[in-house]
């Protein structure tokens, strides 16, 4: 558990503001890489936003190090934000090594990953109820997960799947896989495979805490009390 110095809340709260903008701006280059780029190489663009994200989402780790009481605790407890902030295909571009789209791709989603755990803490902050945090935060992952299972699929799929017809039946994929009831495009790719088993398990994990909040709203009064 972090241990934050109490007058530095308000500048940790607006840091947390700055990175779920960064977040979204690094999903929406994303898409628009994924749907609008071509498939051989990044754009500079792309690179150089994904850059910017990454340098905000390092200069919030090492702000939230400094404000720490217990420094070392600090960084063991939270090293897999740092490793997830990496600009790592930045770094594979200035070294000059010539990936596979597909296998850059992989290290282009990894900050991502960190945009998303952002976006999650953040959608928690605007719930006071336990169970209401518990429910909006897993409706945000839910949304934002399939949407970018969706462009993930799209963009490994589109060039050897001739049973995908655009980035709309892509969507429609995942949206059935993730409601459980499965869609008749079937993946032909290793990583199109592995996102059509996540999605169900992310769909099947919804039903639990659906059920948790209706049984907390229907619940007497004073068992909400308690749980607030």
């Amino acid at each position: 558990m972090r241990t934050i110095r109490a007058p530095h809340e308000n500048l940790l709260r607006t840091l947390g503001a700055i990175k779920v903008l960064a977040g979204l701006m690094l999903l929406a280059a994303v898409s628009w890489e994924v749907l609008g780029g071509n498939r051989t190489s990044f754009s500079p663009t792309f690179l150089h936003i994904q850059f910017v994200i990454c340098m905000i989402f390092l200069c919030d780790f090492f702000l939230r190090w400094a404000a720490a009481e217990r420094g070392t605790h600090f960084v063991l407890h939270n090293l897999l934000f740092l490793l997830i902030s990496i600009p790592y295909l930045n770094l594979i571009h200035w070294a000059g090594i010539d990936l596979p789209r597909s296998l850059g791709m992989l290290f282009g989603l990894i900050p991502l990953l960190r945009a998303f755990l952002a976006m999650v803490i953040v959608a928690g902050w605007l719930v006071n109820n336990n169970v209401r945090r518990l429910l909006a935060a897993y409706i945000f992952i839910v949304v934002v997960f399939t949407y970018i299972s969706a462009l993930i699929f799209y963009d490994y799929e589109a060039p050897v799947n001739p049973g995908l017809h655009g980035f709309g039946n892509a969507l429609w994929w995942a949206w059935m896989n993730v409601a459980t009831v499965g869609a008749a495009i079937f993946p032909v790719t290793p990583v199109g495979k592995l996102f059509s088993v996540l999605l169900p398990l992310v769909g099947m994990m919804f039903f639990p805490i659906f059920t948790t909040y209706i049984l907390n709203e229907f619940a007497p009064s004073g068992n909400r009390k308690n749980q607030e």
